[in-house]
């Protein structure tokens, strides 16, 4: 490939396709100028170095995550929503285990942009909880929750940590049916909440 026709996107593409294939460990500038066909120096004039190469992957991972997710939940509401979100999620991990490892690391590589391409996400989150009518503190308090296992779940597959011949998407789609059936044994609550609330006078 000549060197006219390098920019920061084409850079990308190939480190996510060299994460993916080799992970972001083995990683180097040498290799990925290599598998352009460029020298090393001519990625310089796209990225800064390694560093900056880590958090454009995690930028990148985070967004495209969010688009999965957002095309998923398309036409689909309620647990429906809740479940093709996990799936979506599931699919685009699996598919690309190498910028699920760099996507962890957004609280090294803290910016303006990250925060960004993370609260999109989270945003789609809330909103999908909150359409359930779940109140707004455990909307945050669930987003917590599916943070913690759609990221520990895959952290724990992408590490081999699941030794049982089990197929491990049975096991995920379990976890989902566990997660909403808790979701659901809360809804007493939430509706004693929402009666304070009207009793009150507050606005719902």
């Amino acid at each position: 490939m000549a060197k006219a026709n390098i920019d920061k996107e084409t850079i990308i593409n190939k480190a996510v396709e060299l994460v993916n294939r080799v992970g972001m460990d083995q990683i180097t500038l040498k290799m990925l100028a290599e598998n352009l066909g460029i020298k090393s120096p001519s990625l310089y004039n796209h990225i800064e170095g390694i560093d900056d190469l880590k958090k454009q992957l995690m930028i990148y991972g985070w967004k495209q995550a969010e688009q999965r997710i957002t095309q998923a939940v398309i036409g689909v509401s309620g647990y429906d929503a809740i479940r093709a979100m996990c799936y979506a999620f599931y699919d685009y991990v699996m598919e690309n285990p190498g910028v699920f490892h760099v996507m962890l690391w957004y609280n090294k590589f803290q910016s303006e942009e990250m925060e960004k391409a993370t609260s999109q996400l989270l945003t789609i989150i809330f909103k999908l909880t909150n359409s359930l009518d779940i109140p707004d503190d455990y909307c945050f308090h669930l987003i917590r929750t599916f943070r913690g296992f759609l990221e520990g779940y895959f952290l724990l597959v992408n590490n081999g940590s699941f030794g049982h011949p089990l197929p491990i998407f049975e096991s995920f789609e379990i976890s989902i049916d566990v997660l909403i059936a808790g979701i659901q044994s809360l809804e007493p609550e939430w509706n004693k909440i929402d009666s304070m609330k009207t009793t009150k006078g507050e606005p719902q």
